[in-house]
């Protein structure tokens, strides 16, 4: 008999496989969690994804999308690097980040991020009262929200309060971090904290963005004219 010294093939259901990539997942998780603490972002752990739905382990729980593991999250999240190797000792939880404390994020749909976002490089080098500081660390999630990292502390402007597009998440509330992932997929970083050495720019600066941003789609929209048949006469 000949000897190969190509391991053997293991398929991906077997128990041996599945038991390796959630060794990985959680070994990925857990530096991401350093990361973010290591730059004084507090960190709670997120249910862990398991099949179709979340699971925090703690009994009778019934929420089945990404939530945060610790009953006592907001008094629990910690930017501790021992604490936090504890959590990720075990189980490959979500990265949860609490918003309102290192800093605030504002949430906005696709079409409305990609324009920001856009406007933000544009602007990043333009000398001006609060050009040069839009520009910060932007995570999307794979169901297309845009979630921009800014300053902690400013309220929605009045434009912005009432939109439906846009969501400000402050004190008691949170964000799943990357690399977690949702049923739909991974959130990722558009904008990585390196890439802005985890600078956060101002909120107001940023809100001034969405806001022309929301001018500008509102004035380019056609009145009286539905998207979908707007788009077949382009077509036809």
């Amino acid at each position: 008999m000949r000897w190969s010294p190509r391991p053997p093939f293991v398929h991906p259901s077997a128990p041996r496989a599945r038991g390796l990539q959630l060794t990985l997942d959680r070994t990925r998780l857990r530096r991401a969690a350093m990361r973010y603490a290591e730059h004084g972002w507090d960190v709670t752990p997120g249910a862990c994804f398991a099949g179709e739905r979340f699971d925090c382990a703690r009994p009778g729980c019934p929420t089945m999308g990404c939530h945060p593991a610790l009953e006592r999250w907001e008094e629990d999240a910690s930017a501790d690097c021992v604490q936090i190797a504890a959590w990720w000792r075990q189980q490959p939880h979500a990265v949860l980040l609490p918003t309102g404390r290192a800093f605030d994020v504002l949430e906005v749909s696709a079409h409305l991020g990609l324009r920001v976002l856009g406007a933000a490089r544009l602007y990043a080098g333009v000398v001006g009262p609060g050009r040069g500081q839009v520009r910060g660390p932007v995570a999307v999630t794979p169901t297309g929200r845009w979630m921009f990292l800014v300053r902690p502390g400013d309220p929605l402007r009045p434009e912005l309060d009432d939109s439906l597009v846009v969501v400000r998440h402050g004190p008691g509330s949170w964000i799943p971090a990357p690399p977690t992932r949702l049923p739909e997929g991974p959130v990722r970083w558009s904008v990585s904290p390196q890439e802005t050495c985890w600078l956060l720019p101002d909120s107001y600066a940023v809100q001034g963005m969405l806001v022309d941003a929301l001018r500008t789609a509102t004035a380019t929209r056609r009145p009286g004219l539905p998207r979908q048949t707007s788009t077949l006469r382009r077509a036809a």
